[in-house]
């Protein structure tokens, strides 16, 4: 009996010390995660900001989900999540009461149309691409291409990216009932497969799987979204239900830093909020930014 008391003790003995060390090393290993849920069009960005944020603050992450602006906007106006992505000011969106979220514009983004490789197509005008996208031009051969039926690939509804296009490109005119994707990945896939498909991608997607169409003549580039050259683009908004605090507002903080806007924001093919020269309203106006306000 005296052999097992003594076992005992030399066992908890050994088992004490390692409980209050495995449970000091879970406090000072703590984790915390904001979540940001939304536009497709932002996700690339805020992933990658993200990652970057979690090199400098260990223990501090960012969850990155999409879904889609309407998501986005729905579920941070509910306190769902820490951060919701939209390519939309929260005006834009119907049921959404923007007056209870703040707006932090992060970059700008253009939105470009593209084509299957093989259409002969190099540049349209914004009357082409209306009359194409809502189904009064059903063949290449009726703007310059060759005789091809023309597929369109549309973005289902509740896109930002959709809405953006739909705002600088249809003016009121509506779509043509097409096959609908939710994921831009997938709208790329589906056009690079498609003899004649024609679709739209937030420019950070594009790749040589599929061709860009100049659009009046102008070249989808940073520089002419920049000057408002190229016409098609939006904000990328990161809605918080009122003014963040703690960690949210750290990492929003980090992302509008020179580090974040010039290897991050310009290297994935996004304007950096600070080289736009021209700003735009809820309402679509169009104005040159003053000098020293963003």
């Amino acid at each position: 009996m005296r052999t097992l008391k003594k076992r005992l003790v030399a066992l908890f003995a050994i088992i004490l010390p390692t409980i209050f060390i495995l449970s000091g090393c879970k406090g000072s290993g703590s984790q915390e995660t904001i979540t940001a849920v939304g536009s497709s069009a932002a996700q690339p960005l805020v992933e990658l900001a993200g990652e970057e944020f979690t090199k400098n603050n260990p223990n501090q992450y960012v969850n990155v989900q999409g879904g889609g602006t309407g998501t986005g906007l729905s579920q941070i106006q509910q306190g769902a999540v820490n951060i919701g992505n939209s390519d939309l000011y929260a005006e834009q969106k119907k049921d959404i009461d923007a007056s209870k979220l703040v707006d932090h514009r992060i970059a700008a983004v253009g939105m470009v149309p593209v084509v299957n490789k093989d259409v002969n197509v190099k540049s349209l005008t914004i009357k082409q691409l209306r009359q194409i996208f809502s189904g009064q031009v059903t063949n290449w051969n009726q703007v310059g291409g060759q005789n091809l039926k023309i597929t369109i690939i549309n973005r289902a509804d509740g896109s930002g990216t959709r809405a953006s296009f739909e705002s600088d490109v249809m003016n009121g005119t509506p779509f043509v009932r097409s096959q609908e994707q939710d994921s831009s990945g997938m709208v790329r896939q589906i056009v690079y497969n498609t003899a004649g498909a024609i679709s739209y991608l937030a420019m950070p997607y594009l790749n040589d799987t599929v061709k860009t169409v100049n659009v009046n003549g102008v070249k989808p580039t940073i520089k002419n979204i920049e000057d408002n050259n190229w016409k098609i683009w939006s904000y990328e908004h990161l809605y918080t239900n009122g003014q963040p605090t703690g960690m949210t507002k750290k990492f929003l903080d980090f992302i509008m830093t020179d580090h974040v806007q010039t290897n991050v924001v310009q290297k994935m093919n996004y304007v950096p909020i600070k080289d736009m020269k021209y700003q735009k309203d809820y309402k679509g106006n169009i104005t040159p930014v003053s000098k020293g306000v963003k």
